[in-house]
């Protein structure tokens, strides 16, 4: 083959009458621009399918990779922070420990009434009713609550109220009445609650 030929070949080739079907008579340079042409378009097709591909699974990467490095910082600041939070843990079991302390259980209720009792007469008042109510259980303690009802003048009912407020043991008082009883003295009733601490799960055994 003579480039010479192939060339002059080319110029006279009459491109409007080119028959993809008749590729094997093409001049024979032509033929070898044609397979150049097709081989170009088909690693251009391949290298845009598969480096789309690539491109995708390395975003994906860097989104993973950036994903991990913010868990990785913040598990490391919870790291950082784990013995302070230790010390806050251990900070409220000490201050649970002591208001558990401060809750009656159930043996020591009728102690309990009996210093409510001290409290009424250390004051001089007349005590018409200290009861205990049916205890009331909740998750995690037994409510407790008992009537009072005593009877004397005005500063020595404030007086035991504070008492009572200022027992060892955790008492709430609710739902006063203050009222005359004609010859007078006053009447106060009220109710009052103390708790229980019962564990998760355990069984509170009736007072």
């Amino acid at each position: 083959m003579k480039l010479a030929t192939e060339l002059r070949r080319l110029r006279e080739l009459d491109w409007g009458e080119l028959d993809i079907k008749e590729a094997g008579s093409w001049p024979v340079l032509l033929q070898w621009l044609s397979c150049l042409l097709v081989l170009v378009l088909t690693f251009s097709g391949l290298y845009g399918y598969l480096g789309a591909s690539k491109a995708d699974e390395l975003e994906n990467a860097r989104r993973e990779e950036a994903r991990l490095l913010r868990d990785f910082r913040g598990k490391a600041a919870q790291v950082a922070n784990l013995p302070g939070l230790r010390d806050q843990v251990e900070a409220l079991d000490s201050r649970l420990e002591g208001l558990v302390a401060m809750l009656p259980g159930g043996p020591e209720i009728p102690s309990l009434i009996d210093d409510i009792s001290e409290a009424a007469v250390d004051n001089q008042l007349s005590i018409d009713t200290i009861r205990l109510q049916p205890p009331v259980e909740q998750e995690f303690y037994v409510e407790r609550p008992f009537d009072i009802r005593v009877r004397g003048d005005y500063h020595r009912i404030g007086t035991f109220i504070a008492a009572v407020a200022d027992l060892p043991r955790i008492v709430t008082l609710h739902d006063f009445e203050l009222a005359p009883t004609g010859d007078g003295e006053l009447a106060l009733s009220m109710l009052a609650r103390t708790y229980s601490y019962r564990s998760p799960g355990a069984q509170e055994e009736a007072p």
